[in-house]
């Protein structure tokens, strides 16, 4: 008897259970925030959260990565400051990263 004769499915069994417990967790959050009052200071901290959140996500990247990855997200906050478009932003940080790797940077 092997290990997939045991449970076979359990790759999907285990999606379903993160998913789940994913779904309980953001739940869990409104509830949560549903019983905290909304003050200034609490205002102020929540609307700062996805820019922290994309800071803790990307600055390890860019450290790890190295004169590609600064050029790229150099041109990427260039980009934000002047047009204010996203979709654009991302873009323009791909074609810089390209074009450093392409150049051998």
């Amino acid at each position: 008897m092997t290990a997939n004769d045991v449970l076979p499915y359990a790759a999907v069994l285990a999606i379903c259970a993160m998913s789940a417990a994913t779904q309980l967790m953001r739940l869990g959050g409104y509830w949560l925030m549903g019983h905290v009052p909304i003050t200034p200071r609490m205002r102020k901290m929540l609307e700062a959260l996805p820019g922290s959140v994309i800071v803790a996500l990307v600055l390890p990247v860019v450290v790890k990565t190295g004169p590609t990855a600064y050029f790229a997200v150099g041109a990427v906050i260039v980009s934000m400051l002047l047009r204010r478009n996203e979709f654009l932003a991302v873009g323009i940080g791909v074609a810089v990263a390209t074009l450093c790797r392409i150049y051998g940077l």
